[in-house]
């Protein structure tokens, strides 16, 4: 725990409390997570609630499954932010480079904090807890597609001067918005 802040991995157990947080105003209850994660039959179909539910389902199948689907963050016993992250192969969508071994290289997909709760560095322990958990997991590297703070879009999956402070170097862009960042796991980052 820093600062009252308490992160753990996604679990069948914590399932409503993350529902909690995504269903929550301004919360991520449109997409739960799919946008990097393979497709699903339906979740682009059909009423809004619709496609939640199939949405939502998907990944509580996955977290069921034992998959490392991301990083619930609580202060209090209350969820105050979201990390999607794991092995790269559970975001096939993500548009970079999968590793040669499964496991290998783990992705930082999404973040979400609610707005009340911004700008007090939870983002960034997120961060820090996924690099941990990848490193505990085995990865060599562990990715992630920033953007510039100024851009229009994609700044759900965070901000490249958050990753270079948390020791991740650039690997060149993604489209015209998300830069590909890696941290090779066996270096501690530089000061």
């Amino acid at each position: 725990m820093i600062g009252g802040i308490e992160i753990v991995p996604v679990t069948p157990a914590c399932m409503d409390r993350l529902a909690t947080l995504f269903d929550g105003r301004g919360g991520p209850r449109h997409c739960w997570c799919r946008v990097w994660r393979a497709p699903l039959a339906g979740m682009n179909a059909g009423p809004a609630a619709t496609r939640r539910a199939i949405r939502r389902d998907g990944l509580a199948a996955e977290v069921a499954a034992g998959v490392h689907v991301g990083l619930l963050a609580y202060e209090g016993g209350t969820p105050v932010g979201w990390c999607a992250c794991g092995p790269r192969e559970g975001f096939p969508r993500l548009g970079t480079p999968a590793a040669a071994a499964p496991g290998a290289l783990w992705s930082v997909g999404c973040f979400y904090v609610p707005a009340a709760r911004r700008g007090h560095g939870i983002a960034g322990l997120l961060l820090a807890a996924a690099v941990a958990a990848g490193a505990a997991a085995g990865a060599r590297l562990i990715e992630g597609t920033p953007v510039a703070r100024d851009s229009p879009s994609f700044r759900f999956a965070g901000f490249v001067a958050q990753f270079a402070a948390a020791g991740f170097r650039p690997a060149g862009p993604l489209g015209r918005r998300r830069h590909r960042m890696v941290r090779d796991l066996a270096v501690p980052p530089g000061p």
